[in-house]
């Protein structure tokens, strides 16, 4: 598909042609060239990218229809919102859920990621025909695909990455999650204006905010990327950022990455995952530290993978009281009920191998030794 045949596709299929800040076609044509040149995709999987392409259009199109007809919304402020973040397969998902059962707190769901206007009410978050069909989704892919509900699973309205709220500015680390495309990969870590891809997140959480508020509290693991981008749209964000023993973290994410290729590609370059991403997780170390070395240490609350897991609810009672929040008996009922109903292991074991993606544990302590000193993190040694 054509940038040209993409809009001509989501114009048709919503009767709207808004989009918005033209800025955001500069990705998505990057996109569509990356895909035909690179991706190296199956039918199937070529068939999917494209889809999904012409659905976030659509999506966008359908959220800027709905703010030109509600203007007032935009006038409604996100007020200090929570930014979970760290290398990914770093504990972000057990935090932010845990964050999230706080009746207090509002979180971007999976299903209204993908379905967003018109904006939910209160009793839509958990139920209605927008949710029964993710649902659906989920528990068929739950039967068809056991192997990534054992490595990341989501029901339709768990907290879901806010980075699918920047897949409508098509600029986000999900599409290179799903092909190897070296030059949208290039763009999206390097020439990328994060900008707009923030604002359109804003705009897109005052939609969503405008009968099921609450005070917003989001994760996305590639947020270090971008911090600058972030704080400039959301200057009062509390910013979150948990670490892990890099080494668990590459095997871990590697064996997410090969998993969500397959589904679109039948050649996996599982050496090049290892590459890649020893890179970009460099380059995301390397831009909070920048981050911090602008606005202060403590402009980012660190928490240890290890906390979490040994007392994940007393590691988010620190949160609450590194910003000053009441830690109320309702958010830990909450959170002690969503332990007792989420055990360890609940969808499968994930089993995976550093090794598998051409890595041994020593190279990458070596290479992450400052990173590992710096942050005080606990790591395993081996070969």
């Amino acid at each position: 598909m054509t940038l040209d045949e993409v809009i001509a596709a989501a114009r048709a299929e919503t009767g709207l042609t808004g989009i918005g800040d033209p800025a955001v076609t500069e990705g998505l044509d990057l996109l569509l060239r990356s895909y035909a040149q690179e991706a190296g995709f199956s039918e199937r999987g070529e068939q999917l990218a494209h889809r999904d392409l012409v659905k976030y259009l659509s999506g966008r199109m359908r959220i800027e229809d709905w703010l030109s007809r509600h203007p007032e919304l935009l006038e409604r402020p996100v007020e200090k919102p929570l930014f979970v973040f760290g290398l990914p397969r770093t504990g972000t998902t057990l935090v932010i859920n845990l964050l999230a059962s706080d009746p207090a707190r509002r979180a971007f769901l999976r299903w209204e990621s993908h379905d967003p206007v018109p904006p939910p009410r209160p009793e839509e978050l958990t139920a209605g025909p927008r949710w029964q069909k993710m649902q659906d989704q989920t528990l068929a892919s739950l039967q068809h695909m056991p192997q990534i509900a054992a490595i990341h699973y989501e029901d339709a309205h768990s907290p879901t990455e806010c980075q699918f709220a920047m897949t409508y500015s098509f600029c986000a680390q999900v599409f290179e999650a799903q092909a190897d495309i070296p030059s949208y990969r290039d763009w999206l870590l390097h020439k990328a204006d994060y900008g707009p891809a923030f604002r359109f997140h804003k705009r897109l959480l005052q939609t969503l905010q405008a009968e099921a508020g609450g005070r917003w509290t989001l994760k996305n693991p590639w947020h270090p990327l971008f911090l600058d981008a972030l704080t400039d749209v959301y200057p009062d964000a509390q910013l979150v950022m948990t670490h892990r023993d890099p080494a668990d973290v590459l095997g871990s994410v590697g064996s997410l990455i090969e998993n969500v290729r397959r589904i679109y590609s039948d050649e996996v370059d599982l050496e090049g995952i290892g590459r890649s991403f020893m890179d970009t997780f460099a380059i995301m170390i390397e831009r909070q530290d920048a981050f911090r070395a602008k606005h202060g240490q403590d402009a980012i609350l660190d928490v240890q993978y290890v906390d979490v897991m040994k007392d994940p609810i007393g590691t988010c009672r620190g949160i609450y009281e590194h910003f000053g929040e009441p830690f109320t008996p309702e958010a830990k009922a909450a959170m002690e009920g969503y332990m007792a109903a989420n055990p360890k292991g609940k969808h499968g074991k994930h089993e995976y191998s550093l090794e598998r993606y051409g890595l041994t544990r020593d190279a990458v302590h070596s290479t992450f030794a400052d990173y590992i000193e710096r942050y005080r993190i606990p790591v395993k040694q081996g070969a």
